[in-house]
């Protein structure tokens, strides 16, 4: 039986090498293309590593385009969101999961419900609105709806909350605590880890997120950074400078992959609570 497991372990572990291999490649290649000359970009065999390193496409991009107000878009979308928005998705988590009133598991199941209801079929609608309400061209699209919670980190709050003794509640509502510091004070401090990995996934998503801002947004000033490297793309594509859009795409990923290293303990952390409370 071990040497059978030894050998089970060993072709698990090879084909996770290949995945790997396969999951990395690209982002290697990409790194790779962003330090090369035009010509180096289609030579045969394929040059992995660049002889000499040129640099130069990193400072091009900088005047290629708007690269960096479509960083500060994204950062002012990202940041404003995630912030008020898990607030107010905690607080949401804490009233479902602690507070007793009337229709409290009508309302949260009418809430998950919308999760099932496809984007597409809300789009035009909202854009409609939106656009009656003169936000069209503008940030205020991207921002305010999120600042309301999101339901996916209400639902993963909640069913966390629902292994917090509910005696610890209790016997600080007979001590005089108001619910605004029933939260503060005791719910959201055994919270902390799983906010913390929401929050980044959340930011993750936001920051990675095309659609909405291609919906919404026209100016190139007004433009986030996922349709500035669409805009190089479509743009130096048809020059074949590759290494530029390389070089822009690297700058896009670069917070994310600083976040994930930085912060990969509390995402591993969320995928095993989510496993453990569902």
């Amino acid at each position: 039986m071990t040497s059978r497991r030894r050998v089970t372990h060993s072709i698990i572990f090879v084909l996770l090498l290949i995945g790997a291999v396969f999951m990395i490649g690209p982002l290697l290649w990409m790194l790779s293309t962003s330090f090369k000359d035009k010509q180096d970009v289609f030579a045969l065999p394929p040059v992995w590593i660049p002889r000499p390193f040129h640099f130069d496409k990193y400072s091009e991009i900088w005047e290629a385009g708007p690269l960096l107000s479509g960083i500060k878009n994204s950062l002012i979308i990202a940041v404003t969101v995630t912030i008020v928005g898990t607030f107010t998705s905690s607080l949401a988590a804490f009233s479902f999961a602690k507070l007793r009133f009337p229709g409290k598991n009508k309302i949260f199941l009418l809430m998950l419900s919308s999760l099932m209801i496809p984007y597409p079929a809300v789009m035009i609608p909202q854009f409609f609105m939106f656009s009656k309400l003169g936000w069209i061209d503008t940030l205020l699209p991207l921002i305010v709806p999120g600042l309301f919670g999101n339901i996916v980190m209400i639902f993963f709050l909640r069913q966390y909350l629902s292994s917090v003794p509910n005696a610890i509640i209790e016997a600080a509502k007979i001590d005089g605590s108001s619910y605004f510091r029933l939260y503060s004070s005791i719910t959201f401090p055994l919270i902390k880890p799983a906010v913390a990995a929401q929050l980044i996934l959340w930011f993750m998503g936001i920051w990675n997120d095309y659609l909405s801002p291609i919906i919404y947004l026209n100016s190139p000033e007004k433009q986030t950074l996922q349709l500035v490297i669409a805009n190089f793309n479509a743009t130096y594509a048809i020059q074949t400078d590759y290494p530029l859009i390389m070089a822009a795409s690297i700058i896009a990923l670069l917070p994310m992959l600083i976040i994930f290293l930085v912060f990969q303990k509390q995402i591993i952390e969320s995928v095993a609570i989510s496993g453990v409370k569902g």
